[in-house]
């Protein structure tokens, strides 16, 4: 039985978008976080980690101190962790709908976060998340999983695929 839906495409494409669009429809059964860019006067310098229920801090940023390093942004792994972790925590314990924004690159180096989305997928409970479209063994193994529909997210579908997704959220709930 399927139940989990996963977004892929390109970068850019609108897979937050997307997620940001069914938050509403999906309402207080969700919890988790989604991610937004950090712009200063145009320029991305980097991405913000939003729960949920409006806790936030930095994902990654050009002018973080860090080991760990995604193009030009350095991940703050510390304040990733002390605001995903509890959310998803949180969300397995309470919610019936896991919203993971993404499970991508910078995310993936932390290893708490890599066994919560493992704990996540072989619950109960339903993961709504987005997932990188090049994929390393991680993510790759989640995409091959027999309870996952991996929706492709395009300039031509993004605009009716909220709708779409909740109504797969829908009928995967009954």
């Amino acid at each position: 039985m399927k139940k989990h839906i996963l977004l892929t495409g390109k970068p850019g494409v609108g897979k937050t978008s997307v997620i940001k669009k069914i938050l509403p429809l999906v309402g207080m059964n969700a919890g988790g976080f989604f991610t937004e860019e950090i712009r200063v006067m145009e320029r991305r310098m980097g991405f913000r980690i939003v729960t949920l229920d409006g806790t936030d801090g930095i994902l990654a940023h050009s002018e973080c101190n860090s080991n760990y390093k995604v193009g030009k942004y350095r991940v703050d792994l510390d304040s990733f962790e002390k605001v995903a972790i509890p959310a998803l925590e949180d969300a397995i314990k309470n919610k019936s709908i896991v919203v993971i924004d993404e499970i991508g690159t910078m995310e993936l180096f932390s290893m708490r976060f890599k066994e919560l989305v493992s704990k996540i997928l072989n619950s109960e409970k339903t993961l709504l998340c987005t997932i990188k479209e090049n994929g390393d063994a991680f993510t790759e193994d989640i995409k091959k999983r027999k309870d996952v529909i991996l929706v492709t997210v395009n300039y031509e579908n993004r605009e009716i695929l909220p709708e779409k997704v909740f109504e797969m959220l829908r009928t995967m709930k009954k």
